[in-house]
């Protein structure tokens, strides 16, 4: 067996043949890792829940318990998932793509079968159905994402490099998203109402769409990053917790990413009522997701000059900065029309899509740090505690939009909601956000430790431990 290292001499690199360089063929792969997975995520995410309940007639309280339940259990499947990874030995393909080889096709197929109706059965069979189809294909779902979100830091150790695997994630889950959110509504619904052949059909299409990507992930990505055996450590449960309980980036990005996803969820659902009730123009949501997408792909760009220039965790900072300082700004204009609103909201989206782009790319780095720590290489581990903590907060975070829209007023029976409930929403839809960016920016500067300097000494200092 021979041994190969990058010239880069971060890596460690065990494999019976000469490892191609770094390249696109590994940014396109791993988009295509994405890609597959939101085809069925923003699917569920998006269209599931009327289809329960147009379809299978199960009430929506009901599907959000089923939500609920099921976050919770994907949260336990990511960590178990996890750590059953870290215990496999790398094989000739790595030590995680084969993992999303063997599992994206039970996967899909579990996928498929969340939408299939058969008709004439009984609530309590369509209700039995639901929780056992959803809750399987969560679990399978664990299976082939912990693997691809592991397999960052394995393909490359150069920062540059992950940011850019990171930028290409980004781009390959916005793909998907334009393709469901253009497509889907064509495909699933008839004359404005939800038809069970029409989800089974999309269901189908999506999941052939979904195979193919993440055969693609597997063809086209390389692992380069494997310890060799001889230098592996035995896995110690005791030592990995205490090394997750003292690896200050990783706690320091979960209750970042945490603040940005409730946002983000919080943002989804006050935009509804803020467009609809407060700007009387529901149209122009539309409108929104479109410049929204429009800003992630101007930013996806500039991301990699800028982190090579100045670091992710200030480039990802500055970038909560300006949102938080834009947000505020329409805090303070309440008066403005829809478009004149989405025209200045434009830039905080372009300022917060920087911290979408390279937050994969943190995942990568607080690995390497546990690594720095314990001496135990668990990618899996560490990635699927991200994780962990991303569903949880999926979990709590599931009604925070509904709780605020109520806590401010909002009536449904009402044909025109109140001033005080119209003010509510606005400053939902502004001052918030304003404020949890702000905060993010806070907690980037000075809580996460890893300039741009320490990443780089960090990248050395593990190829110096490697090598001993």
């Amino acid at each position: 067996m021979s041994q190969n290292s990058s010239l880069k001499g971060a890596e460690t690199i065990v494999t019976n043949q000469e490892v191609r360089k770094f390249g696109m063929k590994d940014k396109l792969g791993y988009l295509f890792g994405d890609f597959g997975n939101d085809f069925f995520f923003i699917l569920v995410s998006s269209f599931l829940m009327v289809y329960y309940t147009d379809v299978f007639g199960i009430s929506a309280a009901t599907v959000g318990v089923l939500f609920l339940v099921a976050r919770l259990w994907d949260a336990v499947a990511d960590v178990t998932w996890g750590r059953f990874i870290d215990t496999r030995k790398a094989g000739k393909q790595g030590k995680f793509k084969p993992w999303i080889f063997r599992m994206s096709f039970p996967l899909v197929i579990s996928g498929v079968l969340m939408f299939v109706h058969i008709p004439g059965m009984s609530d309590g069979f369509y209700l039995a159905y639901a929780f056992i189809t959803y809750i399987v294909w969560g679990t399978l779902y664990s299976t082939v994402n912990i693997p691809y979100g592991s397999m960052a830091s394995v393909i490359t150790s150069d920062s540059e490099e992950r940011t850019s695997l990171s930028s290409f994630r980004t781009m390959g889950a916005m793909l998907a998203s334009l393709i469901i959110s253009v497509t889907g509504p064509l495909i699933l619904f008839v004359d404005n109402k939800a038809v069970a052949d029409r989800f089974t059909l999309g269901a189908i299409i999506f999941g052939i769409l979904s195979i193919s990507c993440y055969m693609a992930c597997y063809k086209l990505s390389t692992e380069r990053v494997v310890i060799p055996e001889s230098k592996e450590k035995k896995s110690n449960l005791s030592k990995t917790v205490k090394g997750l309980l003292r690896n200050k980036p990783l706690i320091s990005i979960l209750i970042a990413s945490l603040m940005f996803m409730m946002c983000s969820m919080l943002l989804g659902a006050v935009n509804v009522y803020l467009f609809k009730d407060y700007f009387n123009n529901a149209a122009a949501l539309s409108f929104v997701g479109f410049i929204q997408t429009a800003a992630v792909f101007i930013a996806i760009p500039l991301a990699k000059p800028l982190v090579r220039k100045y670091g992710k965790k200030e480039t990802a900072a500055v970038g909560m900065l300006l949102s938080s300082i834009v947000y505020a700004i329409l805090f303070f204009l309440p008066n403005l029309t829809s478009i004149q609103f989405i025209i200045v909201s434009a830039i905080g989206m372009f300022g917060y899509a920087f911290f979408n782009i390279v937050v994969w790319a943190f995942v990568t780095d607080v690995i390497d740090y546990h690594e720095y720590l314990t001496g135990l290489r668990e990618d899996g581990t560490v990635y699927s505690v991200y994780s962990f903590a991303r569903k949880v907060g999926q979990a709590i975070a599931g009604g925070i939009g509904g709780f605020a829209i109520a806590a401010v007023g909002y009536d449904a029976t009402r044909e025109v909601q109140t001033q005080t409930a119209l003010n509510g929403i606005h400053t939902l839809a502004t001052l918030i956000p304003a404020v949890i960016f702000l905060l993010i920016f806070i907690i980037l500067v000075f809580l996460y430790p890893l300039t741009k300097q320490r990443s780089t000494q960090l990248n050395t200092d593990l190829a110096n431990k490697r090598k001993n």
